[in-house]
């Protein structure tokens, strides 16, 4: 069941379900609104691609299939480099921290602008593979770009000074060297997989903590100048 279309399909819908279950108990700390709702937009990701593995596998028509892989590779490629920097920046206060944000913000449009012009021309295609979806796009220079790719989703998370998103930073960009090494052609589809799933601990996190001060003073900055983001329970 693990990375097959029944793997995505339970995958997306416990995530989802911890997302919501998240969003629901926030406790009206709304500054976390994002981080929450986070797992369900990437449990929908897998969703779709259980009909990539369909399309494939011959149980749904071409047209579903196509337009499938396109809706998943322009989140995976396109919307997530974007996304995450943003995400991450809006969520942290004003503060010393959130300078650092800026040019991870204009990395990830940078690589999301590069990875859709690649698509355009390249005309992306997928293919069965070992326990995996194996996604071509034409990319040139293609180690490099992943490389960027990796630094624009998961560097904004080590910067944000929010001890559970640097954890899920630093698990993902470990979890993406990891695969890119051994499965190359693997790499869009199991890594997306693995952050759906790193998302939904992020996520139980925010609904088994409790309301504490969300913020404190850096320490040596002047009272009531820069502060930092710390963890809850």
């Amino acid at each position: 069941m693990c990375f097959s279309p029944e793997g995505d399909l339970v995958g997306g819908i416990v995530v989802i379900a911890i997302g919501i279950d998240a969003c629901l108990h926030l406790r009206q700390r709304y500054e976390y609104v994002a981080i929450a709702a986070l797992p369900i937009v990437l449990g929908l990701h897998q969703l779709d691609e259980a009909l990539v593995w369909w399309w494939l596998q011959g149980h749904v028509t071409h047209g579903v299939g196509v337009a499938a892989m396109w809706t998943y590779l322009l989140f995976a490629l396109v919307v997530l480099p974007s996304l995450v920097p943003l995400m991450v920046l809006f969520f942290t206060p004003p503060s010393t921290y959130r300078w650092r944000l800026v040019p991870f913000v204009v990395l990830g449009f940078s690589v999301s602008i590069i990875l859709l012009e690649a698509m355009l021309v390249g005309r992306p295609q997928v293919r069965l593979g070992a326990y995996h979806l194996a996604y071509t796009i034409g990319l040139r220079h293609g180690v490099l770009i992943i490389g960027l790719y990796i630094v624009a989703t998961c560097g904004p998370m080590l910067a944000s000074g929010f001890r559970p998103m640097v954890w899920f930073g630093a698990v993902n960009i470990v979890a993406a060297v990891v695969l890119a090494l051994l499965v190359a052609d693997g790499l869009t589809s199991l890594w997306c997989f693995y952050a759906a799933l790193v998302s939904g601990a992020v996520a139980l996190h925010l609904r088994y903590s409790h309301p504490r001060t969300r913020r404190t003073p850096l320490a040596g900055s002047p009272s009531g100048s820069a502060v930092e983001p710390t963890t809850l329970g």
